[in-house]
């Protein structure tokens, strides 16, 4: 790791990294150091080896909130109990142990972010799952029961606080350019309810609390979502999708709406597509991270068509870039929101669009574990002899594809239909 003196000027001068956290130690006191991590938060650390050999590393506190001198000074301190046997991290540790519940969020994201606590497949948590995290951290969890100690939470207390949520105690505006409330509702209120229990347990596999003490709190069920759009509806969205094009609406997100309807893709994963991501002779995409994992997904001719045919801005490597910055475009709801007006269709959202694809390739006969796999779900024991995802998998994508596409042109072909007769 890069080492020199730590001085207010150089820490304002530091690059935040591109991925992985790197410390900066000092050159002055040995074992003082600063984390910096992506997304740009700079703590003061200082490390040791205990009196056992064992090596400890702590946070002293964020740069900014302590000046360099001070956190230098402190880990002068940490440093002396070190050298007359004593442990500064255990001694933390168990003042931890009585830590409010808005202090153990606090501990559990920081730590989640640097990468120190692991989640599924024991890999680090996604940043964007964290964001998610933090998002009823603050929204609905700390509000609630921030001020709670954590040992002494009931059951009673945490499934009191998926109630509130549930009903609408903690609603408010979104903040950070998002619009509209933050409503509550029993999908959120289970979601916090296991956001919490998580960040509990993985306090306790750290050793800030002996026991987990809502273990066997009960989460509210959530209602899979199962609407799907019919064969008269996709017909519908190829009319309106025509009159939204010839009335000048945006055709990046049109770009996007086409592809989430031709492929079953994530949201997120449409908008976020980079070119160097597409094989179009291959006929696949290779994401390099989604929700589970990097995955190979397979496209259709009639979807690499929509992609194809989106203008490239120079420096931006997005198949549908933002106007602004070197980023994707990422309003793909609210254009949906308007063609569904014009459709005159109701309680459509990306996700329905991906069911949609799934439920037309299981009208056209292909199996649960094939349609599976061409979302990107199919079971990890899934064998390859099974799912041949080089042809069969193709295949299906390719005539589910097919299918929506000859909809949709039927669709808009009525809509030119309606404008000659006229």
């Amino acid at each position: 790791m890069p080492t020199g003196k730590l001085t207010k000027r150089a820490i304002d001068a530091l690059a935040v990294p591109d991925s992985k956290q790197l410390i900066y130690w000092d050159s002055e006191v040995k074992g003082f150091g600063l984390r910096v991590l992506p997304s740009g938060l700079k703590t003061f650390v200082v490390q040791y080896r205990n009196a056992e050999g064992i090596k400890r590393r702590m946070n002293l506190g964020r740069f900014g909130v302590l000046t360099v001198d001070t956190a230098r000074d402190l880990a002068k301190l940490k440093l002396a109990e070190v050298i007359v046997g004593e442990d500064p991290a255990d001694k933390v540790r168990q003042v931890r142990k009585g830590m409010t519940v808005a202090e153990m969020c606090d501990w559990y994201l920081e730590e989640a972010r640097a990468g120190n606590i692991l989640g599924r497949k024991n890999l680090p948590i996604k940043t964007s799952s964290l964001d998610m995290d933090e998002s009823r951290v603050r929204t609905h969890i700390v509000p609630l029961l921030g001020n709670r100690i954590v040992k002494h939470l009931r059951i009673a207390d945490v499934e009191q606080m998926q109630s509130d949520v549930k009903n609408g105690k903690t609603a408010k505006p979104r903040t950070g350019g998002r619009g509209g409330m933050a409503t509550g509702g029993p999908g959120v209120a289970g979601r916090c309810l296991g956001t919490l229990q998580a960040i509990i347990g993985h306090a306790k596999h750290k050793g800030l609390l002996e026991v987990h003490p809502t273990l066997g709190a009960k989460k509210l069920a959530s209602k899979k979502k199962t609407r799907r759009l019919s064969v008269a509806e996709i017909e519908m969205m190829g009319k309106a999708i025509a009159h939204a094009e010839a009335s000048g609406e945006n055709p990046v997100a049109l770009g996007v709406l086409r592809t989430l309807l031709l492929t079953g893709y994530r949201r997120e994963e449409g908008q976020a597509m980079r070119r160097s991501w597409l094989h179009p002779d291959a006929g696949y995409v290779a994401f390099p991270d989604t929700k589970g994992g990097a995955q190979i997904r397979a496209i259709g001719p009639a979807a690499v068509r929509v992609l194809q045919d989106q203008a490239e801005i120079a420096g931006n490597p997005h198949l549908f870039p933002s106007t602004i910055g070197d980023g994707p475009f990422t309003a793909v709801s609210e254009c949906l929101r308007r063609v569904c007006v014009l459709a005159g269709i109701e309680g459509v959202t990306p996700h329905t669009l991906r069911h949609t694809f799934g439920s037309v390739a299981g009208d056209l006969g292909f199996s649960e574990l094939t349609i599976r796999a061409m979302l990107g779900h199919a079971s990890q024991n899934v064998t390859q002899d099974y799912v041949h995802i080089e042809e069969a998998l193709k295949l299906a994508v390719r005539r589910t594809s097919d299918e929506i596409e000859r909809l949709l042109a039927s669709g808009a072909a009525k809509l030119g239909t309606m404008r000659h007769a006229a």
